[in-house]
């Protein structure tokens, strides 16, 4: 019999557990809530709470609404989405996450306080995330994926270097090495590590969980950033590692000869979606 184990460490971080949560407590009290952009990078949750009267807008569709309610995702907004809903009578529930605001709030005394200098942010060009804080600095904010990207800095200028909460550490490390052997003796080079510990110390985590495994299965949304650095992460120890959205996607060829499969994901996974992968195999 093929032995199934869920890691304990997978699923929701604090700040989607606390979106979530305040999503499920409006709908209680009323038929419909709005939320901008997806709650979670989890169609699947999506589609659950969907179900429960919660719609996902856009920001062209926020500022065609009036006198409604409207739900800030845990990624948090820039200042304009703020601005938007004060004129259009909008009732914010701002479930931005604590670690993301207080970047934001750092970002935006950085940039008032030295406008001239270069901030720049180790991230995802385009993820909810970052747009709220590239916001907080009236779109000065230089954004770096790759190491590549770094090269195109002006080392002669002052640079104050952030990352988004959910970058992996090494390549951060790596940044701020290349940084500061190129930094010209009259500039000034600061970085901030504001990467978010709940997931950066689900690396090591999950990379023991899948060395301990024949065959992992880690359960995602492919939208999810996290999701990639943690799958990449598997696969890294595990070859035989393979990313899902839903027990659907199982293919059962995958457990020939396999004695044990362990079942993880993303800060973006519900665990119940985990747990019905884990059902799927033990009733094969």
């Amino acid at each position: 019999m093929i032995q199934v184990e869920i890691d304990d460490c997978s699923g929701f971080c604090f700040g989607v557990t606390t979106a979530i949560k305040k999503a499920e407590e409006e709908l209680a009290d009323s038929k419909t809530l709005y939320c901008l952009g997806d709650i979670v990078h989890n169609g699947m949750e999506v589609d659950r709470l969907h179900a429960c009267g919660l719609l996902t807008i856009d920001h062209s569709q926020l500022s065609k609404l009036h006198d409604v309610k409207v739900l800030l995702r845990a990624h948090g907004e820039p200042p304009e989405t703020y601005e938007i809903a004060r004129c259009n009578h909008i009732e914010i529930i701002d479930a931005t996450c604590p670690v993301v605001l207080q970047l934001q709030r750092r970002i935006k005394r950085q940039y008032d306080s030295n406008p001239q200098a270069q901030i720049v942010i180790f991230g995802k060009n385009g993820h909810a995330e970052v747009l709220g804080l590239v916001g907080q600095t009236q779109s000065h904010a230089i954004v770096v994926e790759s190491l590549d990207d770094v090269k195109g800095l002006d080392f002669m200028h002052d640079i104050y270097l952030y990352s988004q909460t959910t970058k992996s550490l090494d390549e951060f490390h790596r940044i701020i090495e290349y940084i500061q052997s190129h930094i010209t003796a009259d500039a000034t080079f600061r970085s901030f590590d504001t990467i978010c510990r709940q997931v950066a110390n689900r690396m090591p985590n999950i990379a023991h969980f899948a060395s301990r495994h024949d065959l992992i299965l880690f359960v995602s949304g492919r939208k999810s950033s996290n999701g990639k650095v943690l799958f990449n992460e598997c696969l890294s120890v595990n070859h035989n590692s393979h990313q899902i959205e839903s027990a659907g996607e199982i293919d059962m060829a995958w457990l020939d000869g396999v004695q044990t499969v362990g079942i993880c994901g993303a800060t973006s996974t519900p665990k119940w979606l985990m747990e019905e992968c884990a059902c799927l195999i033990n009733n094969n």
